[in-house]
């Protein structure tokens, strides 16, 4: 996270809740706005990347299912079947 602030977020929290960032910002050596900084744009990305149903225009949707239709580049398929023949970490 090395850009430049350039907007505020101003939050009130009850105080064992600020204590306990607090807490934990220490632990890993940060501030506090630091620490709240990180936490809530791995939360944020969390939730984008977990997202299951997303509304699409009907031209949006079109463009999307023909690239969904474009067949792989020989590299790619050869490296997705490499990867689909691997065994999971779990069933090593």
């Amino acid at each position: 996270m090395a850009a430049t602030a350039t907007s505020n977020i101003n939050i009130r929290v009850p105080k064992p809740t600020r204590a306990l960032i607090d807490k934990a910002a220490r632990a890993l050596g940060r501030n506090r706005s630091e620490f709240v900084l990180e936490v809530a744009r791995e939360r944020a990305m969390e939730v984008l990347l977990d997202r299951t149903q997303f509304d699409l225009t009907a031209g949006e949707h079109k463009r999307f299912m023909a690239i969904l239709d474009r067949p792989l580049p020989k590299e790619s398929a050869q490296a997705l079947k490499r990867l689909l023949e691997r065994k999971a970490p779990w069933e090593v």
